[in-house]
Formats: structure tokens, C-alpha cells, sequence
């Protein structure tokens, strides 16, 4: 076997490998939006001539019902924020080679202790909200901890386990809102929490708050521990390589467990600024609020990376925000869940193309 001496410049280059890294989440969305227009040419009842029309006409009331105005926009962000929240705790779980299916109900668990840690009487703001804080990551890491450990420890699948969790937390939290001492008689909602639990607005016209904010600095510093620190590059290996990791000294068994609790965590701090925020209460929940299953696409489209989730969960926050102003303009709202399942198939493909490309390489290396 002979070594090759032929330099690797993409390797040496960050910002080769940084375009690369952002060529198919682009490609991906290009693809999506240019298979939505048949489907507005469709509905709206254009010719094949006229695709450039329906191209026009998608953009402008995707734009004018998430960013057009200044509520539109606060609104947007409404949405966007449990998605960066989301898409965060998923990427984590990625990067360490697992599918947090979960992260649904992790944030689920997450609203009902901001609920019922916003409930305290006679508490300082700040003191308070850190108190909220404290109680989603307690929640979270703890409904992502046990899948995690059962992972580590038995070896059962994480994907199983982790939708078995959704439904525990939904039914628990249910339980809070319904039956328990925190429930309020008659209604399905725990009651308003203190004025002092509540985050600050951006403005009295729109739930936005400043939640977004914690949801950016946990994205920054999740960037940081993943890549800039120790405990980040032992998770990370995990994921590349269990096997080599091990070897190189790696504790397979912490790191999963590890990451469950981290990914748990972040989500579970988006269901108590969710509450904390937006909400300010709890109710009785028919189905899951979704923004779990949607932090998925978000992780995937940001490639795993915590600051490529912003972006991503600004793209799928403004596709929700519209939804409603493309049904009004004669256009399916299903465009949007259509436009998010093309962005998931064709990012999907370039994991199928990778796996394919390293069974390749590790042929070459055997036959050489």
C-alpha cells in the first residue's frame, strides 16, 4: 500500500470548506422553491409559460406574510425561536451520531416546569426567569437522559425509546394542566404565571420576546463547546467514529449519555422560554406542538452546525409565518410543508452520497 503525497488544499482551506458545506443546504432550498412553483402554477391557474409569474407571486406573499411589516416580522420571530431552540438540540444528538426523535418531547417537558416554576409568588424578574431557565434544562436533560442512558448502557435504539418519551411527557404535562394541584377547575390551562416569570416583549402588539436572544447565545455557545473545547471534539469523534474514538481513549458510553443530556437540555430550555415568552401558561394538548419534529429539517438543512440553525430556523419560521397569507391568496398552505419536505429529501441525499463515497475510500484502501 502506498501513501499518497498529493496535498489536500480543501482541507487547508476553511473557506473552501465552509462553501462546501453550505452548497447543498443551498441547492436544497433552490430545489424545493423551484417544485412549489408547479404546484402554485396549479392552484393559481397559470400556463407552463407563465412560471416566472408564479415564481414572483410565491416570493412576495412568503415575504409579505413573514417580513413585509414590522408586525409580520415580530410575528415570524415568534416562530422562528423554538425552532432555533429545537434545531440546536437536535444537531447536537447528530453530531454524536444519534436521532433524538425526542426533542418533541423534551420541550414539551420543558413548558410544563416553566408553567409550574413561573408560578412562584414573590420572586425577583431576574432571579425568576434564571429559576425558569434552570427548571426547562432540568426537565429536558432529564427526559433526554434516560433514553440516552438506556442507550449507552443496554444498547437499546435510541429512536424508539426517545418517541416512547414524547408521549410520557405530553401525557404528563397534560396531567399537570388537568389533574393535578397546579391545574385550575374548568379549564384546561394552568394558571397565568407571575408577572415576574414573564420574558420581555419586543413589543405590546406581538409575543416575541427575548427569548430569541437566549436562543442565539445558546447557539454560540454550543458552536463553542462542540468545536472549540474537549468535551465538544469527544462527541464529535463519537459521532465520526465510535470505534476509533474508543481506541483513541474516548468514553463511548459518557458521550452518549452526554449529548442526550445536552440535546434534552437545549430543547427543554425552549419549552420554559416558550412558556415564560409566549405563552404564559399551560394547556391541555390534543397532539404535540410540532416544533421538535420541525427542529429536525432545521438541523438538517444547518448541517449540524448550531449557528447554520439560526438560519435555518429563520427560512422554516418565515414558511410558517406565511402560510396563512398564501391561503388567502389562493395559494395551498400545504406549499409550505411541501417546500420543507423537498429541503429534507435533497439534504438527506448528500448524507446518502457521503456513505456511499466512504464505502468507496475504504474499498480503495483494502484493495490497495
Amino acid at each position: 500500500m502506498t501513501l499518497s503525497n498529493k496535498p489536500n488544499s480543501a482541507a487547508k482551506n476553511p473557506i473552501v470548506e465552509g462553501l462546501k458545506s453550505i452548497l447543498f443546504p443551498f441547492l436544497a432550498v433552490v430545489l424545493a422553491v423551484f417544485v412549489a412553483v408547479f404546484f402554485v402554477m396549479w392552484a393559481k391557474g397559470y400556463s407552463i409559460f407563465e412560471y416566472f409569474s408564479a415564481l414572483g407571486d410565491l416570493f412576495k406573499y412568503i415575504w409579505k406574510g413573514s417580513f413585509a411589516t414590522k408586525r409580520n416580522t415580530l410575528n415570524t420571530l415568534v416562530y422562528v425561536t423554538p425552532l432555533i431552540f429545537t434545531g440546536i438540540a437536535n444537531a447536537i444528538a447528530f453530531k454524536c451520531g444519534l436521532f433524538n426523535i425526542g426533542v418533541e418531547g423534551q420541550f414539551i417537558v420543558g413548558m410544563g416546569a416553566g408553567a409550574v416554576v413561573g408560578l412562584i409568588p414573590g420572586l425577583n424578574p431576574v432571579i425568576h426567569v434564571i429559576l425558569i431557565i434552570l427548571g426547562g434544562i432540568i426537565a429536558g436533560g432529564i427526559w433526554g437522559a434516560i433514553p440516552g442512558y438506556l442507550k449507552a448502557k443496554f444498547g437499546t435504539n435510541e429512536v424508539i425509546n426517545t418517541i416512547m418519551m414524547n408521549f410520557i411527557g405530553m401525557y404528563l404535562v397534560n396531567w399537570i394542566v388537568l389533574r393535578s394541584a397546579f391545574a385550575l377547575k374548568g379549564k384546561a390551562t394552568t394558571p397565568i404565571i407571575q408577572k415576574s416569570a414573564q420574558l420581555l416583549r419586543f413589543s405590546p402588539s406581538s409575543r416575541a420576546n427575548i427569548s430569541l436572544i437566549i436562543a442565539i447565545i445558546c447557539a454560540i455557545f454550543i458552536y463553542w463547546l462542540l468545536w472549540k473545547t474537549t468535551i465538544g471534539y469527544e462527541i464529535r469523534a463519537v459521532g465520526i467514529n465510535p470505534y476509533g474514538a474508543e481506541y483513541g481513549g474516548v468514553n463511548i458510553s459518557k458521550n452518549i449519555v452526554l449529548a442526550m443530556v445536552l440535546s434534552g437540555a437545549i430543547a427543554g430550555i425552549g419549552g420554559a422560554t416558550h412558556i415564560a415568552g409566549v405563552m404564559h401558561q399551560a394547556q391541555d394538548m390534543m397532539a404535540f406542538p410540532n416544533f421538535g419534529f420541525d427542529g429536525i429539517a432545521v438541523a438538517l438543512l444547518a448541517k449540524s452546525n448550531p449557528l447554520g440553525c439560526i438560519a435555518a430556523a429563520v427560512l422554516f419560521g418565515a414558511l410558517n409565518s406565511s402560510s396563512r397569507v398564501l391561503q388567502l391568496n389562493g395559494i395551498p398552505k400545504e406549499i409550505v410543508g411541501l417546500i420543507q419536505a423537498v429541503i429534507i429529501i435533497f439534504v438527506a441525499t448528500d448524507y446518502i452520497v457521503k456513505y456511499f463515497q466512504d464505502r468507496k475510500k475504504k474499498g480503495a484502501i483494502v484493495n490497495e
